[in-house]
């Protein structure tokens, strides 16, 4: 698997092509901003690595405690993490579900303490105008975001696919994880213990 600084090189050098493909396509300099921008910080903060105490997890400074939950939830390199689309949307859930919950607390002290005149219907229906009026740029960032983290997946997955080629040649393509030898039940330690003892008898006598 590639170090965290493979990585960020990668990040960085596949930058310049993302961001030129991008407004060669498009021809609009927001989107390719918003795309570069997703790219850059899915491929440095927001990507795979932050299921493990990863340079991505450590780059959250004092607020990578966040992530905590989300490392306890699941395993290192799984398809919910790792996976394409999934893992994207499952990052942006996560800490989008944080971000929605201290609003709401920051709303709810702010109303209390100076009385704002706001309903919750209000709040509701002015989010909703904004996912309907940019919805090109959010798109445009979440597919940044999915470039940045595939990026960081598909160089972990040519990583571990080029150590199996010099290992074991194009037989460990095909297998993607090694077989694991079977542990001995209790029955099988069982047999093992009276095969050993009658071992000893017979050279006894």
């Amino acid at each position: 698997m590639p170090s965290g600084r493979t990585h960020d090189r990668i990040t960085l050098y596949a930058l310049p092509l993302i961001a030129g493909v991008t407004f060669w396509q498009t021809r609009s300099s927001n989107v390719t901003l918003l795309v570069a921008g997703g790219f850059l910080f899915g491929g440095l903060m927001f990507g795979p690595d932050l299921d493990i105490y990863s340079v991505q997890f450590q780059r959250w400074g004092f607020l990578r405690w966040i992530w905590l939950p989300y490392q306890k939830s699941l395993r290192h390199r799984s398809f919910l993490s790792h996976g394409p689309i999934i893992g994207t949307t499952l990052r942006i859930l996560y800490l989008g579900c944080l971000l929605t919950t201290l609003v709401i607390l920051v709303l709810v002290i702010a109303q209390k303490l100076w009385n704002l005149s706001f309903t919750w219907q209000d709040l509701g229906e002015t989010i909703g105008r904004s996912l309907m009026n940019y919805d090109t740029e959010y798109i445009a960032l979440f597919l940044g975001l999915e470039l940045g983290a595939m990026s960081h997946s598909l160089s972990d997955w040519g990583g571990s696919a080029y150590k199996r080629l010099q290992k074991q040649g194009l037989r460990g393509l095909l297998t993607s994880s090694k077989i694991k030898k079977r542990k001995p039940t209790s029955r099988g330690r069982r047999r093992a213990t009276v095969s050993k003892d009658k071992g000893k008898i017979t050279k006894d006598k």
